[in-house]
């Protein structure tokens, strides 16, 4: 499993959204390294991490961040992650509690319902006809990402976040197809329970890939948790209101360091 590390304090690792690699969480390291050891990961199918051509599940991904913890000698870590990212994170809070000091959940969702998986089998056919992992983000994937809003007024931030997509290296299209099908067979809620550290939950107002609708399972099954919602964001806050996410979100795990 490739990661990249920076940073010193203690460790917070941060795992990617779907067909993303370690660099997507750039604009949280920045800020996030000044006070905590940062280890990015590429999970498995993406960045330069094996790409297995055999079935993925969420499960099986956060057995590799487990055993990517063991093989670094990380005992116990933040785990943060954003929509795929964010289910790998409560699989292992709730499989090795022991392993993880705080969980931070943003656009998650405890179990893939039936508009999740009708669009994202949208996106599975958008691929077949554009052949380019990237060019699907871009296009098929990202206008489910931001706010309208932001697409009229800052069209050359969003271009330049295309062109950081287009710069990262692609994902083969078998691997995203099996990176997806773990994302429609997502479902931790039986496991919620388990998680016992403190757990941020975060969504953006406008979201409707994983909106609102999943709060109360997430809030109800994970006892340690608080809610916070990005008002002004869609899917992806990481991007649309950088200093509101990192300040909230640094706020949390420095609550819950030391």
């Amino acid at each position: 499993m490739n990661y990249e590390q920076q940073g010193s304090g203690e460790p917070l690792i941060l795992v990617p959204y779907l067909a993303a690699d370690n660099a997507c969480y750039a604009f949280q390291v920045a800020d996030y390294a000044k006070h905590f050891t940062c280890i990015s990961l590429d999970p498995r199918g993406a960045g330069e991490t094996d790409k297995p051509d055999s079935a993925y599940t969420i499960e099986l991904m956060a057995d590799d961040v487990s055993g990517l913890m063991q093989a670094l000698g990380v005992e116990r870590a933040h785990i943060s992650g954003l929509s795929l990212g964010g289910a790998i994170g409560m699989w292992v809070a709730a499989k090795y509690p022991q392993k993880v000091k705080s969980l931070s959940v943003h656009s998650g969702w405890a179990r893939s319902d039936n508009f999740l998986n009708t669009l994202v089998e949208s996106w599975k056919l958008l691929l077949k006809g554009t052949g380019s992992v990237p060019e699907l983000i871009i296009n098929g994937i990202f206008p489910w990402c931001f706010t309208p809003e932001l697409y009229v007024t800052k069209p050359d931030y969003i271009e330049s976040l295309a062109g950081f997509v287009r710069s990262r290296p692609a994902q083969p299209p078998e691997a995203f197809i099996h990176q997806t099908e773990a994302v429609m067979a997502h479902d931790v809620e039986s496991q919620l329970s388990k998680i016992k550290a403190p757990t941020q939950i975060t969504f953006g107002r406008h979201d409707q890939v994983t909106s609102t609708r999943f709060a109360s399972a997430l809030t109800a099954g994970i006892s340690n948790s608080e809610l916070f919602i990005f008002e002004d964001c869609c899917h992806a806050p990481i991007y649309e209101n950088v200093p509101d996410f990192n300040q909230r979100t640094l706020e949390f795990l420095q609550r819950h360091s030391g």
